[in-house]
Formats: structure tokens, sequence, C-alpha cells
């Protein structure tokens, strides 16, 4: 009952999104080092690749788990937005963006672009229906799925490395601000430390572009022997 209380208030609330948000972000840590696999190679890529698959429990059970958390955050951050403008009169909201970031102001259409984003990376690279992309079901020369040559192949479109470079710059721009607003969430608030907050958030957002882009830019640019 005091859990659910708890989750009900507008504080509860900010800590469940700012929590399930910590969690996102170590999701996006995990999948770009992952992803940088390629880097070393199909016998790595396909390796890592194997690996995770065949762990078919572990990997539904995780898929459904970052799936409950991504709707804890959209939940969170949809009741809270719609709270914020029905307590704010229009004017008061209006004037409140004097001195707020880009960034900060666009939280809500970052989030739901990141998700289309999502949703067309899965539809990519899990479920396989993009259109003018070809079957991925091939294998290598050790039967196994050859996500290497999937990879590969798909960043040497321009207009699919073209998507994944923006869809990745806004997930790095929602990240820049919420990572400065978790920080509040949780407590450390204190003003003496803002600066440092705002520095780290936007390094940590600049190192996810840099990492997650780079993948699909140098593949396409032929920075590598693919």
């Amino acid at each position: 009952m005091i859990l659910k209380r708890l989750f009900q208030s507008t504080i509860g609330k900010k800590i469940l999104m700012a929590f399930t948000g910590v969690l996102l972000f170590g999701f996006v840590i995990i999948h770009m080092l992952g992803n940088w696999q390629v880097f070393a190679g199909a016998e790595a890529l396909n390796d890592y690749a194997q690996l995770i698959q065949s762990k078919a429990f572990v990997l539904w059970g995780f898929r459904l788990g970052l799936l409950a958390v991504v709707a804890l955050h959209l939940w969170a951050a949809i009741t809270l937005t719609i709270a914020n403008r029905a307590a704010a009169p229009e004017k008061y909201a209006e004037s409140k963006t004097l001195g707020t970031t880009w960034a900060s102001r666009s939280m809500t259409l970052s989030g739901c672009i990141v998700l289309g984003f999502i949703i067309f990376h899965l539809l990519h690279f899990t479920v396989r229906t993009v259109p003018g992309t070809p079957e991925y079901f091939q294998q290598d020369l050790k039967g196994r799925h050859d996500v290497y040559a999937m990879v590969v192949h798909a960043f040497q479109n321009p207009w699919l490395v073209g998507i994944y470079v923006v869809g990745v710059g806004l997930l790095s721009l929602h990240l820049s601000h919420g990572l400065q607003s978790m920080f509040r969430s949780l407590g450390w608030s204190d003003k003496r430390y803002l600066p440092l907050q705002m520095n780290l958030a936007r390094i940590f957002a600049g190192l996810i572009f840099v990492g997650m882009s780079g993948v699909p830019l140098a593949i396409f640019f032929q920075l590598k022997d693919f």
C-alpha cells in the first residue's frame, strides 16, 4: 500500500523514471559495447551473437524485462507531463521555457522519436522486415547466423546510415537532459554541483553518440576493411 501511494505521487513517479532511466542507460552501454565487436571481425561478432542467441530463456527474459522497464519509463514520463501541464497556467508554462535548453524542452518529442527509432531497429535487425533489405538468414562457414555480413551489408545503404545516425543523435540528446534530471530526482540537487552534473551528462551523451554512430559511419565510409 505504501509503495502504491509512493508511485501515485509526483516524487514517486520521478524516482521511478530516474531508476528506469538508469537501467536503460546501462542497456545502451552494453548494447554499444556489443556493437563494437564488428571492429574485431566476423569471427568475434558472430561468436558474440551465437552466445546471446544460444541462451533463449535468458535472452527472452532480458527482452521482456527491458520491455517492462521501457513501459514503466514511458508511463512515468507521460503521467508527469500531463500532471505538470494541468497544474501550471499556460502563461507560466511559456515563461518557464526561458533559460532552459532545447534538450530539456523537447524531452517528450525526442522520447517519442527515439521510441520510433527503437521499433525500427527491432524491425530491421531482429524481425528483419524493413523494406529494401535482403534476407538475413544466411550462415557463415561454421553454420552460425552471419550477423557480421548482415550488419556490413545494411550499413552500405546511405538511407539506413542516415536513419541510424539521426536516431542515435536524438537518443544522445534525450540522454543529455535525462541524466541531469536523474541526478535531481535521486536527491543530488545541490546547486554547487549543477555545472558538474551538466558537463558529465553531456560528456556521457556525446560518448554514446560517437560510440553508437561510429559503427554505421565506419562501415559506410570504409574506415576499416570490412
